[in-house]
């Protein structure tokens, strides 16, 4: 038994040297680069502005600055920071990635395997009884009925001349990346859509306490006009006209509740609970607060930041070496095998000298002609090359166009903002003034009730305006990726 196990130690090291030999050959197909790219010098067609906004809004553009991966902390707001948290920890987006990933790890260990002999030990008894008066006998004892014992330690290699293994490696890591950046995605879309709703939710519980308003002060309204029909002193179709705006009012409420019902159950399940387990906090836009730097990262920096482009090159790395493996798999094969072992009618005399044997074959393996089918399936992975190639430019170019939407949104939410805000000002000294002139007795009460309408109504659209600046200001941030790209991003999505 010890000289078999020299023997087999001896036969392994002669396979792991033989493979090495033959092992160091080069990889066919091309290496991989990245695919050229737009650079352009801005993402928009003239230079960003410095800020925008008013002095009491304003907001600093950082050009060249850096993301702060927390980017919703930015909000000053406990409420979403802990519900973007549990959202993490809960989503099934993110479950589902965290396993894709874990798949795909797992696929480049599994192929990392082939560099490396592989080695079976089998172990047959067997009892066999042979018609020893029609054929020889199958024992040079000439028993007919024996029991036979084989053990046999089987090594098996193929050589990696030309790279078909290590194309196939670096093809499934380039997937695992591609992976690990769709995870990144996965947690800034996530944290996007956190962001997003928490900020609906606030806007609608600001116009809904807005239209409340409204109804109450046109039912005050209507009540006053009612009096004075009574007195004389309106007539009906100023009534109907007070009851139909009342009547409008009223009619904007449901609508508003519903939304914001929905987007509490969005919450939820963003969260990864059902609705109706919803224990979540309310938000105002009162709590939340706008960040006032803003990092404005440089064209050449945004392909290194944002997730899905980084991905999408992934692919394009993928596609770069299967090239290699379709090239690799139109060249010879060259494979190596060894068997050593022993057979006998006793378990302990199966490694007697009498009863060994071994064997080392080589193979050397290639198809002749196989109709065109290899160098088709070459050219279909170098138009699979250039399809990816092609969808990473349009990902890149995406990627600028989401930057230049946000920032001239931006811009456009800012004026907007400062318009509302003029309005609803306007609105609050008129309101003021028709006060005072009710106190004179200059004017009726109706006439002040309908101040105090327009009042509530450019509030409502001051609130529109100033979420619209917010939720943009979130969209700027994604567009840029959000903090996810580099070292940080990756090691958080390696958490399992």
């Amino acid at each position: 038994m010890r000289l078999a196990m020299h023997r087999a130690r001896t036969l392994t090291r002669c396979v792991l040297l033989l493979a090495i030999a033959l092992s160091a050959g080069c990889a066919v197909g091309p290496d991989y680069r990245r695919p050229p790219l737009p650079e352009p010098p801005r993402y928009t067609r003239a230079p960003a502005p410095a800020s925008v906004g008013a002095t009491a809004d304003r907001q600093r553009l950082e050009v060249g600055g850096t993301i702060e991966q927390a980017w919703w902390q930015a909000f000053g707001s406990p409420s979403l920071d802990a519900l973007v948290k549990r959202a993490f920890a809960h989503n099934p987006s993110i479950v589902g990635a965290q396993a894709a990933l874990r798949q795909a790890q797992e696929q480049v260990a599994a192929q990392r395997s082939a560099y490396f002999p592989s080695a079976q030990l089998d172990y047959s008894p067997s009892r066999q009884k042979n018609a020893v008066g029609t054929i020889s006998p199958t024992l040079t004892s000439g028993q007919a009925l024996y029991t036979l014992h084989t053990a046999q330690l089987n090594i098996s290699y193929t050589a990696d001349v030309f790279g078909l293994n290590r194309r196939s490696v670096e093809s499934l890591q380039a997937q695992a990346d591609a992976q690990r950046f769709e995870l990144q995605a996965a947690y800034l879309t996530l944290a996007s859509n956190v962001v997003a709703a928490a900020i609906q939710e606030a806007m609608l519980r600001a116009q809904l306490q807005a239209s409340r308003e409204i109804v109450a002060a046109d039912t005050q309204a209507l009540q006053i006009l009612h009096r004075q029909q009574a007195l004389g002193g309106a007539s009906g179709l100023d009534v109907a006209t007070q009851e139909s705006a009342l009547a409008q009012a009223e009619q904007a409420i449901p609508p508003l509740q519903k939304q914001l019902e929905q987007t509490r159950d969005l919450l939820a399940v963003l969260v990864g609970e059902a609705p109706a387990q919803g224990g979540l906090d309310d938000f105002e836009l009162s709590r939340l607060h706008l960040p006032r730097e803003l990092p404005l990262s440089l064209p050449s920096q945004l392909v290194d930041q944002r997730p899905d482009v980084r991905a999408a090159e992934a692919q394009v790395h993928a596609a770069s070496a299967e090239i290699g493996v379709a090239i690799a798999n139109r060249l010879p094969q060259f494979s190596i095998s060894a068997t050593d072992g022993g057979s006998a009618t006793s378990f302990g005399s199966m490694f007697s000298d009498h009863n060994k044997f071994w064997s080392l074959t080589g193979n050397l393996a290639g198809t002749v002609f196989d109709f065109g089918a290899l160098k088709h399936r070459q050219r279909a992975a170098e138009a699979a090359l250039q399809q990816a190639a092609a969808q990473y430019q349009g990902v890149v170019l995406g990627a600028f166009q989401n930057v230049a939407d946000a920032l001239y949104a931006l811009q456009a939410d800012a004026v907007a903002l400062q318009a509302a805000q003029h309005a609803e000002d306007a609105a609050r000294k008129t309101l003021e003034l028709s006060r005072h002139q009710l106190d004179a007795g200059e004017i009726s009460g109706l006439a002040l009730l309908n101040a105090e309408q327009a009042y509530q109504q450019a509030r409502v659209g001051r609130i529109q305006a100033l979420a619209a600046r917010y939720s943009d200001t979130a969209a700027l941030i994604q567009a840029l990726g959000g903090g996810w790209g580099g070292d940080h991003g990756d090691a958080v999505a390696n958490q399992p």
